[in-house]
């Protein structure tokens, strides 16, 4: 049991000190140029938290993901905004 955050993290640090089992760290660039989750170390929160804290605060939907490969908070999660509807506007915008 162990969520993993992928490339889409833009490194805005909010998950860092949520952490309680400290399973989150900075990685080096370039190989890795986000923050990466020891699996080794992550509980998902279970026992302390109802919900993982890194999932709760992380602003960008898709950055973390579980075991599966399942994003945590999927497109249009944080923004209300369905992926359809979504891509409808950016389609519309860019014929402008």
């Amino acid at each position: 049991m162990a969520l993993e955050i992928i490339e889409s993290c833009v490194n805005c640090w909010a998950c860092l000190p949520l952490c309680p089992s400290r399973a989150i760290h900075e990685a080096r660039p370039p190989q890795f140029p986000h923050f990466l989750i020891d699996a080794d170390k992550c509980t998902e929160c279970v026992g302390d938290f109802a919900d993982p804290q890194c999932v709760a605060i992380c602003p960008i939907e898709g950055a973390i993901v579980d075991e599966l490969g399942v994003a945590m908070n999927p497109p249009g999660s944080l923004t209300g905004i369905p992926p359809e509807r979504w891509a409808a506007a950016q389609a519309e915008i860019a014929a402008r």
